[in-house]
């Protein structure tokens, strides 16, 4: 034994150093693999970040498309409303011109029979005019008549 401690002490300086480089090479080994583990680590981390900001905006994008489908339906149900509202207004004011025009061909065909009575009646009491008329030219006729044929045999007396 007290050879190998001999050889030990002999071989400690160079072994020593070998040893100390051995424990430096694997220090520096641990730390490029720390390095390349830290690296691998942040590249994991700045892919997993992409891959998060990437299913941020694909969830806020069906976030929104969803958001926009409820106020397009309630849009939708908005204007139905609207619709409906204006159908009933619409309805019940052609009623209204309905019921006004109805009145208006009432009052137009009472006018019309109104009318026509006044002309039947205007006609009778003209044809009564012409008749009347007639009757007086007829006796003025007869009085002409009976005049000229007395003056015509007064004028022939005298002859």
């Amino acid at each position: 034994m007290p050879r190998k401690r001999r050889q030990r002490a002999m071989a400690a300086p160079g072994a020593e150093e070998d040893e100390l480089l051995l424990l430096q090479s694997q220090a520096l080994a641990e730390e490029e693999a720390a390095k390349k583990k830290g690296e691998m680590l942040t590249q994991f981390l700045k892919d997993k970040l992409a891959k998060e900001e990437q299913n941020s905006a694909l969830n806020l994008n069906k976030i929104n498309t969803q958001w926009r489908a409820v106020l397009r339906e309630a849009k939708a149900e908005e204007l139905r409303t609207d619709i409906e509202i204006l159908s009933q207004t619409f309805a019940r004011v052609t009623d209204c011109k309905d019921s006004v025009i109805r009145s208006l061909a009432r009052d137009l065909f009472e006018a019309e029979a109104q009318h026509a009575q006044a002309l039947r009646s205007h006609l009778h009491n003209i044809d009564r005019l012409l008749q009347l008329q007639r009757c007086r030219l007829r006796y003025l006729q007869q009085d002409y008549n009976a005049e000229l044929a007395a003056l015509s045999e007064e004028f022939e007396t005298e002859r």
